[in-house]
């Protein structure tokens, strides 16, 4: 089972305040997209997450335990794909369970050609688009050991069309596996398709403007992109982002 609290996290850099009093919690198997502005503070948030950055004051506590300061506690996948160029897609995808000691081959080979990649599994990361090379982070994650996965605007740099088939594909994977992830984004269509619910930051100093829960029923296909509830609630969340940017 999966419990994350993220307890008053606040963050400040040269006594400027990122993050203020961040609150939230994600329970087992849950798909959970943090939106937000740009320079809002949400990859600075996913880093304090990942234990990779400290923060000023505050705790994430994980299953009762706290994880503050410890990378590793969660598979954290960055903006960029950031695969070893010296390993191939295979042992790229073996990683996380080589870090734990294991090794599971077959399952990675069923899981790479899933993903369409059934070709490349002994190509090297120069030879792969940027679809490819998300598809192959993704599935790390899902392999690695950790029980939340945490997913940084993995889909920023893809045209229109290959984002769609990208959040189909990273669907069908959650709905297979059912782990808990975390996705980090500033669009709010990918967020709407893709979540249980959606945490809505402000701008800065940054905390929890809004949490909505996402009503449509899985699986999702790319038809409720364009039907009338799913434009509605665009149009709700576009309304709440707009209005943190407005002067007080």
């Amino acid at each position: 089972m999966v419990h994350l609290n993220v307890r008053n996290i606040s963050q400040s850099f040269d006594e400027q305040k990122i993050l203020k009093q961040i609150n939230f919690s994600i329970d087992q198997g849950e798909f959970v997209s943090i939106l937000g502005p740009s320079g809002s503070g949400k990859s600075t948030l996913f880093r304090i997450i990942g234990g990779i950055e400290s923060p000023t004051s505050g705790d994430i506590i994980l299953n009762d335990e706290s994880i503050k300061n410890q990378p590793g506690s969660v598979s954290y996948t960055p903006q960029s794909p950031s695969l070893f160029p010296w390993r191939s897609v295979l042992d790229n995808v073996l990683l996380g369970q080589e870090i734990q000691g294991k090794r599971d081959r077959n399952t990675a080979l069923q899981m790479i050609e899933r993903a369409g990649l059934a070709d490349y599994a002994d190509a090297y990361p120069h030879e792969l688009s940027g679809g490819m090379k998300q598809r192959v982070s993704f599935i790390r994650s899902v392999l690695s050991p950790q029980p939340l996965i945490l997913l940084d605007e993995p889909f920023s740099a893809l045209d229109e069309f290959t984002r769609t088939d990208m959040q189909q594909w990273l669907l069908s994977m959650w709905e297979e596996h059912k782990r808990s992830i975390i996705f980090v984004t500033h669009n709010i269509e990918e967020a709407l398709f893709l979540s249980d619910r959606i945490i809505v930051l402000s701008n800065r100093p940054t905390s929890v403007q809004r949490e909505i829960t996402i009503p449509f029923k899985r699986p999702r296909n790319e038809d409720l992109l364009l039907s009338n509830d799913f434009l509605e609630f665009k149009k709700e969340i576009y309304k709440e982002m707009r209005a943190s940017h407005l002067p007080s």
